[in-house]
């Protein structure tokens, strides 16, 4: 009986399906072999990319393919204007996405329908307004700048920005910033120290999004810019030519390309996941 009475108090163990096992592993060899494929790729030497059988790992690695990209092909240029141009665009799309969210949460500005009309300007193919801003940038003197990428950037950005953080402050009590005001804050003192504090993990989470977004975009990099504001996806149409792919010069290249995304997810990785759930709670 004792036994029994004691048999009955132990906590079941609550074991692991093993489909769950076999679908988790899975998906990790399906996202990180092609990142190892292309570490290793970048790595070889040339004589052993098409190789039969693979070569799992080469006998002698070595960095020569880093320095043809960034050097010979300019991918260091390319990397220091994506990396001003991205920074740029973040910064303006995160202050004024901030700004004209807090005001369509706060006051309805434009009525009911002015923040789907924001989001609505994504909609828009990006084919189909490519040649009046590449006139346009032609006539008033910015084409092939960093300026003009900056702003072509931040408008593109800046509709996404804006609905994110719209749904972050809509969901938002007022209490606080109303106790604010009370004490004997001005609307502009209980908008930068109640709110914008409150909402960090929303504008943290749009910046993020606006950053990888400028980051990775090469349609409008490559035809509002030519020599000298080119960003780092416009150089990888470098690597194939009449003679060929240089697959290793464009797999080096394209992990120096993921050290600062990945750099900045995980530095916003709380933020981020708080941003991207309590912004959500709310239709």
């Amino acid at each position: 009986m004792a036994a029994a009475v004691r048999s009955a108090r132990r906590p079941k163990r609550r074991s692991v399906p093993i489909a769950r096992i076999l679908l988790l592993g899975f998906f990790l060899i399906f996202v990180l072999f092609p990142l190892y494929w292309m570490f290793n790729t970048s790595i070889k030497p040339s004589d052993d990319y098409l190789a039969v059988p693979p070569i799992w790992w080469p006998d002698e690695p070595t960095m020569i393919h880093y320095e043809a990209a960034l050097f010979t092909y300019r991918g260091f240029e390319g990397l220091v204007n994506s990396l001003i141009v991205s920074i740029s665009a973040t910064i303006l799309s995160a202050l004024l996405g901030t700004l004209m969210a807090y005001s369509l949460a706060r006051y309805n500005t434009g009525g009911q329908h002015l923040s789907f009309w924001v989001l609505s300007q994504r909609f828009l193919p990006p084919i189909g307004i490519v040649l009046p801003v590449f006139l346009i940038y032609r006539n008033i003197g910015i084409y092939d700048t960093r300026f003009g990428l900056v702003i072509a950037y931040t408008v593109f950005t800046l509709p996404v920005s804006v609905w994110m953080m719209f749904a972050y402050f809509r969901q938002m009590p007022k209490s606080m910033e109303e106790a604010a005001l009370v004490d004997g804050w001005t609307r502009w003192q209980a908008f930068w120290r109640v709110a914008v504090p409150l909402a960090a993990p929303g504008i943290v989470a749009a910046a993020v999004f606006a950053f990888i977004a400028c980051w990775t975009e090469f349609f409008f990099a490559l035809l509002l810019t030519s020599r000298n504001a080119f960003t780092l996806p416009t150089v990888f149409r470098s690597f194939i030519g009449f003679q060929g792919a240089q697959y290793g010069e464009a797999a080096a290249l394209a992990i120096v390309s993921l050290v600062p995304s990945i750099a900045l997810g995980v530095l916003a990785q709380k933020h981020l996941v708080r941003g991207l759930t309590l912004g959500a709670v709310r239709g």
